[in-house]
């Protein structure tokens, strides 16, 4: 547990608050531990169902061209695949090959397409966190991937094996939070060899919840792979009778797959575990500059994989992703949670529709510390994903600096912003029974009285409404006279609340032992290959 974030300190390094004297301590959301022994008070966990419509941006027309112009790229253009294996299953297909670049018309792709299941499962070691993908239902999970960590004590360092700890403490905390996706930071401290080794086993012994494993290679998938297996205490055909984890792939856009993706996705989907194929598609970048030309791009990247996939390993759990946005054209940087961003992601969600295929979208931003442009452009990411009928939200909470930075005072923040998101879809926010239109309280009323008294209120007055745990909703004396915390510096605290507090889930004895003997073993083995 990191020290400082246990500590609750409310020192600063380059902060949002910059260099405003430090509050006194306290707050509604800032204290160090609740009076019940809790941190917080959170909702319990549940698996949100989108009731609304999705936003559709483009009409049957559109769709069409979108995917008509993505069949004419994977037949006219063809996509680079730098992988052997690949060739060799798509010649063995009958596509056309030139070199590493593969052709493949309509009907294939289609064929291998609707070969994807649209609605699955995923159980983790603990069945009462397993996931239904598809349908209407909305997944949050934790940033990945970010090589820097930043709080209010540190200010920007590089990644560290405690703060991956605490990132992951704080997503099995979180009920809002229903899958650990990749490392939610980098620890550079540890060797790449052996990073994976470490990383999956804290994983699955600080969460029971579903686990993201990295396909860069034949090591690193087929060792997470095992220690799933173990954790869940499986027997191999146990272990690919269903899913148990997932992957994720990026193309490397333009009109490319690498080798080591191509590679792990391929091994993954022959057990049976669940691949999501997400073009990284910035417009302007490596993408035309029209939101409807990258998603034109995207769709093809990804549905070529899902093709090869389905090949492969006919009805493995596949779903398509979407990470496309656009560059800032006077620097050149990503830029996250913006217009185009947010049409992209709803255009997205229409193909996938019309594919008959799960999605995947992000909580991003481009924003460099927890303030108010990482929230709104967080927000606009978020809300994009409830408009487009997203399944699962990689990065929903913790992520800064356009995917370089992990930060706990944001991943709180977040958490409370998915909380009001599960809020709004529970079907209290606008149920229309006698007791909810409550005439005849009105009519107790009338017009000289109120309603806090009534008894309709005091009946529903704990639950009638979303209650915070990290917004303050007092005046602004009321703020300042208890200590007059900033939010980040309330999520601070909070944070540091929980990491003390924290308690990993049961794991049987027999199983961790086990785990810890394979993770001993591969290290010893040298881990996964690398050049240094």
């Amino acid at each position: 547990m990191s020290d400082d974030l246990a500590a609750g300190s409310t020192d600063r390094a380059g902060g949002a608050a910059g260099s405003r004297k430090p509050g006194r301590g306290g707050g509604r959301a800032g204290h160090a531990k609740r009076a019940d022994g809790h941190a917080i008070s959170q909702m319990p966990w549940r698996i949100p169902v989108n009731h609304d419509r999705p936003t559709e941006p483009i009409g049957p027309d559109g769709v069409a061209a979108i995917h008509k112009g993505a069949m004419r790229i994977l037949k006219e253009i063809g996509i680079r695949f730098l992988n052997d294996e690949a060739l060799a299953l798509f010649r063995k297909a009958g596509c056309k090959i030139e070199g590493q670049t593969v052709f493949m018309d309509e009907d294939f792709v289609m064929e291998m397409v609707g070969r994807s299941p649209a609605r699955f499962t995923i159980t983790p070691r603990n069945p009462d966190r397993t996931l239904p993908i598809g349908d209407r239902h909305l997944l949050f999970g934790n940033v990945s991937s970010p090589p820097n960590y930043w709080d209010l004590r540190r200010g920007k360092v590089p990644g560290f094996m405690d703060g991956f700890r605490d990132f992951i403490k704080l997503t099995q905390y979180f009920n809002c939070i229903h899958f650990a996706g990749g490392y939610p930071v980098e620890p550079v401290d540890v060797h790449p060899s052996v990073r994976h080794l470490e990383c999956v086993y804290e994983k699955l012994v600080l969460t029971d919840k579903v686990i993201h494993a990295y396909s860069l290679g034949r090591e690193r998938i087929e060792d997470a792979m095992e220690m799933v297996r173990i954790a869940g205490g499986l027997t191999p055909e146990e272990f690919r009778a269903s899913p148990r984890m997932f992957t994720n792939i990026n193309s490397v856009s333009p009109l490319k797959h690498d080798h080591p993706m191509i590679d792990g996705a391929l091994r993954c989907a022959r057990a049976g575990q669940v691949v999501i194929v997400t073009p990284f598609t910035l417009a302007g970048a490596m993408a035309p500059v029209t939101m409807s030309g990258a998603v034109t791009l995207s769709i093809a990247e990804a549905l070529s994989a899902i093709a090869l996939i389905q090949y492969a390993a006919p009805g493995a759990p596949c779903m398509i992703g979407t990470f496309t946005s656009n560059v800032d054209m006077k620097s050149g940087a990503p830029a996250f949670g913006t217009p185009e961003y947010m049409r992209a992601t709803q255009m997205t969600g229409q193909m996938a529709r019309f594919y008959k295929l799960p999605l995947r979208s992000s909580g991003v931003c481009a924003a460099n510390v927890p303030d108010g442009q990482s929230m709104w452009e967080t927000s606009n990411s978020l809300w994009a994903a409830v408009q487009s009928g997203t399944h699962m939200v990689y990065h929903a909470a913790g992520w800064l600096e356009g995917g370089l930075i992990a930060s706990p005072e944001k991943f709180v923040m977040d958490c409370e912003v998915l909380q009001m998101i599960q809020r709004y879809m529970e079907p209290a926010t606008w149920a229309t029974a006698p007791e909810d239109l409550a005439i005849s309280t009105i009519a107790e009323v009338g017009p000289e009285g109120h309603y806090f008294g009534c008894q309709h209120t005091q009946d529903r007055y704990s639950t009638a409404f979303y209650a915070p745990f990290a917004s303050d909703w007092r005046n602004y004396e009321a703020w300042q006279a208890d200590g007059g915390l900033w939010t980040a510096e309330r999520a601070h605290k909070i944070a540091g609340a929980i990491l003390a507090d924290f308690t990993p889930p049961p794991m049987d004895e027999g199983r961790r032992e086990e785990l810890a003997a394979f993770v001993a073993r591969r290290k010893a083995e040298g881990g996964a290959p690398t050049d240094f």
